[in-house]
């Protein structure tokens, strides 16, 4: 790996994790809500992806389709509305574990089979994420877990639906532009409880452009050059980076449960990339 490819990696994955801060911060110290939040991230993501694209193609001609900008869609929303109730680090964790045992449960649904290996890993990392779950004083809310839940399958079948794809970066330009009146409905049914201020407005479009527009064209120009368990394993990376950054920024508690239960997914899943590259 390059050094300019590991630079590239490196901020595409701190632009991930920066989502997850950038949302919890929003809605735990600002007054936006989360509908506001969610539309304010599709437009400021559409528009720096459709000017990345403009500026690449030199016609700026988006892709992607309407069950990707669904899922997108889903995701982002469900993303926002958990992040009122769930600690940054936490928020992560979940996200990543669904995603991860989502698209290996679509594998076995369409007759993939696992290895010993790959099983005892699914089981790891599903048992880290009930563990995560079980209700005691430090255990997350429950609806705000199960939207973080929600949003993780979401993502996960939109990367499904994203296989193959020639172009992802004009894809995910079209399913942002998509989503756009997707946002606008969730604000209309929303609308007697919208509200917002300048802080929170600011955080809604650096999640969008930023660590959403920005971080997906980096992760895009980098793929590539990876091979797709290096790409797998290097995502790692976002639910740690998160917990960290977590508890140094945001004052979030690095509590024992957090600790073990987080190594229970992340082992988990690493055991799953290990042994599917074996194989």
């Amino acid at each position: 790996m390059t050094t300019r490819t590991l630079l590239l990696t490196a901020l595409a994955m701190l632009a991930f994790a920066g989502n997850s801060l950038l949302c919890r911060v929003a809605l735990r110290d600002t007054s936006i809500d989360p509908a506001s939040f969610t539309a304010l991230r599709l437009l400021a993501g559409a528009l720096v992806l459709w000017l990345l694209l403009r500026l690449r193609q030199g016609t700026g001609a988006p892709a992607g389709s309407w069950s990707g900008a669904v899922t997108l869609f889903l995701y982002a929303a469900a993303f926002s509305y958990a992040y009122v109730k769930l600690d940054a680090g936490a928020g992560a964790l979940m996200l990543f574990a669904a995603v991860q045992l989502s698209m290996i449960a679509w594998g076995l649904f369409k007759g993939e089979r696992l290895s010993p290996m790959q099983t005892l890993g699914s089981a790891l990392a599903l048992a880290g994420l009930i563990g995560l779950l079980l209700p005691d004083a430090s255990a997350p809310a429950m609806g705000a877990a199960l939207l973080m839940i929600l949003s993780g399958i979401a993502w996960g079948a939109y990367s499904l639906l994203g296989r193959g794809i020639r172009d992802p970066l004009a894809a995910t330009a079209g399913n942002f532009i998509r989503a756009l009146p997707m946002g606008a409905v969730l604000c209309l049914l929303m609308l007697p409880g919208l509200e917002w201020d300048r802080a929170g407005v600011i955080y809604a479009l650096l999640s969008g452009g930023l660590t959403s527009g920005i971080g997906y064209a980096l992760w895009y120009a980098v793929l590539p050059r990876l091979a797709a368990t290096q790409a797998a394993s290097i995502q790692l990376s976002v639910p740690l980076l998160t917990v960290l950054a977590g508890s140094l920024l945001l004052g979030e508690a690095l509590t024992g449960r957090l600790v073990i239960t987080g190594l229970a997914i992340l082992g988990g899943i690493v055991m799953v990339l290990w042994a599917g590259k074996k194989a």
